[in-house]
This record gives structure tokens, sequence and C-alpha cells, in this order.
């Protein structure tokens, strides 16, 4: 597969509370991040989304006397799950794993997202009131950026909402499978079927060396 300066890597969350011993560890999460690494070499322009957590987040549990983490409530703009206390702001759970610093240092910018303690954001493009942005699509477009592909974690969740955002946005949506990691089995089907619908496609980075 060619790639040119219309093309940018986008890297979702690549943070130690989402690998091996974080507060919401996704399995394999660390394993991914010499990959990431070999991909990010081979774009011109890298953008790393990073969550960036108040203690009062509305998602998260214990902010919900007697509810339980992965349970959802009804909140002001909809459903939303609620997560362990993760990548809070300053934190070494916000912090990004150590193997993936060759990538962040090759990013043109780094996006940090639910800062609102109000609304959580999974979406590199909106918060989760589908409504406020993050300004990464007005940067993608002022990079000339016609198609991104994505790689991180988790693709159920954050991975999976700014793939679908991008297409809304009007850009080519790509997936890199094996750069990225989901939560649960039941999630990651349900993501790629809506890939399948919105036309968000998956490959193998091998495609990208060859």
């Amino acid at each position: 597969m060619i790639l040119g300066p219309a093309d940018a890597l986008l890297v979702i969350d690549p943070q130690n509370d989402f690998c091996e011993g974080g507060a919401l560890a996704v399995q394999g999460g660390a394993g991914i991040m010499p990959l990431i690494n070999r991909l990010a070499e081979r774009f011109g322009r890298v953008i790393v989304t990073q969550d960036w957590h108040t203690p009062d987040q509305i998602s998260f549990a214990s902010n919900h006397p007697g509810a339980a983490p992965f349970t959802e409530i009804e909140v002001a703009y909809g459903r939303q799950m609620l997560w362990p206390d993760h990548c809070l702001q300053g934190s070494v759970g916000a912090d990004f794993q150590p193997e993936v610093k060759p990538t962040i240092d090759r990013a043109v910018a780094v996006i940090r997202k639910g800062h609102n303690p109000a609304v959580d954001s999974y979406s590199g493009f909106f918060e989760n009131d589908h409504r406020t942005p993050t300004g990464l699509a007005g940067l993608l477009r002022d990079l000339g950026v016609k198609r991104v592909f994505l790689a991180g974690l988790a693709l159920d969740y954050c991975l999976r909402f700014t793939a679908e955002d991008a297409v809304r946005q009007g850009f080519q949506a790509v997936v890199i499978a094996d750069a990225s990691r989901a939560i649960a089995p039941e999630t990651e089907a349900a993501a790629r079927d809506s890939f399948r619908v919105l036309g968000v496609t998956e490959i193998v980075a091998a495609r990208l060396f060859s």
C-alpha cells in the first residue's frame, strides 16, 4: 500500500492504564507498542490521542454510589458506560507506555480528550455528546490529510468511535487490526460490524511494509 502526504497515522491512547498492570488494562496492550513504532516511521504525519480525566469524571463508577464498573447509566447525553478510575491527569497511568516513546517523539500533535468532567470522550474527534469537537478534524484538514490509519487502544471503544467519526467527517478510515487490541470479544465484534456498515477498511500492518 502506497502512503503519501495526504495520509496520517492516528495512535489512540497508548497509555499505561490501558496496558498490563493498568487500571483499565487491555490484554496484549503493551505488546503492540513496538509495531506502532514501526508504523509511525512510515508516516510523515503522526497524531496521538490521550485520555486526560479529572477525578470527578462522570464515567467513573466511583463517582456514582452503589454503581459498579462496566455497567451503564443514563446521563444528559445518553447511555454512558461506567469505568474504573483511569488516566487521571498527571498520573503515571495517564502517561504514555514507555515503549511507544519513539512514536510520541514523532507526533505533530497530542489530542487530549475526556478532560471535561461532565462528558466522557471516546472519539478523538468529539466528546461523547457528539457535539463538542476536540479540534482533530480541523488539524487534519489544515495538514491536507484525506486518509487516516488508526492503531492503538482499545479497538472496541476509543479507536472504534474515532474511526467512525473520521468517516462522518469526510476522511477515509483504515484500521490496522494487528496494531490494535480490544477490551472484550462482544464489543470487538460490534465494532467490526459497524466498520463494515460505514466503510471503514481493516488491514494488517504487513500491507504497509510491502
